[in-house]
C-alpha cells in the first residue's frame, strides 16, 4: 500500500504567504525524481503554523497535482480530537489516499487515551492511517502493545516511526503483524530501519535529494544493503547538517540552493546560522548535488 521514499513534503511560502504555484512544481518534481509518495502538512510542512484553510487547501493542492500518479498522505494530526477528525474527513474529500495522525501532543494522554483518540480518527472516515509515534516532540510514546491494539483496527495500517530505536520495528512485528507497514521517521537509520524489517521512509531529506532517496529504498526493497548503505554514506553528512537547527529550515534553505523554493519559514523558526549553511553546502557537495 504504501513504501518506499515518501518526502515530508515541505510547505512553500513567497512573502509570508502560500507559493501555491511552486508547490505544484514541487510534486511535478517528485513524481519525475521517483519519489513513492508525498506526505503533505505534517510537521516538516510546517503544519502547527497553517491555518485551517491553508492546510485544507496544500492538501487539495497537492492530490490535484499528483492526478494519482503516486500517493498522497495527508497530515491530519491534532492534539484534538474534533480537529483531527476533521482535517481526516476533509482529506478523504479531497481524495488523499491516507492519513498521516500524530500521537496528541501537549496534553500527555495515558496509552488508554491513545486508544481512544486513532479509534475516533479510525471511525470518522475510510482512509487508511498512518501512526506517526515521535516522543522528543509529543513528549508521549506509543508503546507496541498499544499499537497492537490500534492494529486490530482495519483502517489503522501502519507507523511512522521517529524514536530512532532499531529495536522496535522487531517489537512492533511482533505485537502489530507481519504486514503492519512500519515506515521510518527518522532519515539517519531509514536503512538499519528496513533491515530490521521496515518498509520505506517518510523522509525530510527526500525534499532535497528524493532521487537518492528513492534509489536508496529501492535497494533496501531488493535486499541490496550494501549499495543502500554507499547511497547511505552520500546522504549521511546532509542529514546530520539539515538537523543542526529544526529540520524544515535545513531542507528549505538546502532546497533555496537548488532554486526549488524559498528558504522562507514561518516564526517561531528563524533562518539559519552561517555556520549551519556551510554545513548543508557542504552536505549538498558530499551527495552531488551541488
Amino acid at each position: 500500500m504504501f513504501s518506499g521514499s515518501m518526502p515530508a513534503l515541505v510547505t512553500p511560502f513567497r512573502n509570508g504567504e502560500l507559493d501555491i504555484e511552486t508547490l505544484k512544481k514541487l510534486v511535478e518534481w517528485h513524481v519525475g525524481e521517483g519519489s513513492n509518495g508525498l506526505v503533505p502538512v505534517g510537521t516538516t510542512g510546517e503544519s502547527p503554523t497553517l491555518t485551517h484553510r491553508e492546510h485544507e487547501a496544500v492538501v487539495e493542492e497537492v492530490v490535484k497535482a499528483a492526478a494519482g500518479r503516486i500517493p498522497v498522505i495527508a497530515g491530519a494530526g491534532s492534539n484534538n480530537t474534533l480537529e483531527s477528525i476533521r482535517l481526516a474527513q476533509h482529506a478523504e474529500k479531497v481524495g488523499a489516499n491516507g492519513v498521516l495522525v500524530v500521537t496528541p501532543y501537549y496534553n500527555k494522554p495515558t496509552q488508554r487515551g491513545l486508544i481512544a483518540h486513532f479509534t475516533a480518527v479510525h471511525d470518522c472516515c475510510e482512509l487508511p492511517i498512518i501512526i506517526y509515534n515521535i516522543p522528543p516532540r509529543s513528549v508521549i510514546d506509543m508503546t507496541p502493545a498499544t499499537m497492537g491494539e490500534l492494529a486490530k483496527l482495519p483502517r489503522i495500517v501502519g507507523v511512522k516511526d521517529a524514536t530512532a530505536d532499531l529495536s522496535r520495528v522487531s517489537a512492533q512485528r511482533i505485537t502489530c503483524g507481519k504486514d503492519f507497514i512500519q515506515l521510518s521517521g527518522e532519515d539517519g537509520t531509514a536503512h538499519g530501519f528496513n533491515a530490521q524489517g521496515g518498509v520505506g521512509c517518510i523522509s525530510v531529506t527526500a525534499n532535497v535529494a528524493p532521487k537518492l532517496s528513492s534509489q536508496l529504498q529501492a535497494a533496501c526493497k531488493a535486499g541490496d544493503y550494501a549499495k543502500a548503505l554507499e547511497i547511505q554514506d552520500k546522504l549521511m553528512p546532509l542529514h546530520q547538517a539539515i538537523f543542526t537547527e529544526p529540520g524544515v529550515v535545513g531542507v528549505k534553505y538546502a532546497m533555496s540552493q537548488l532554486d526549488l523554493c524559498s528558504e522562507e519559514v514561518r516564526l517561531p523558526l528563524t533562518g539559519l546560522l552561517d555556520s549551519t549553511r556551510k554545513l548543508i553546502d557542504d552536505g549538498l557537495k558530499h551527495a552531488g548535488l551541488l
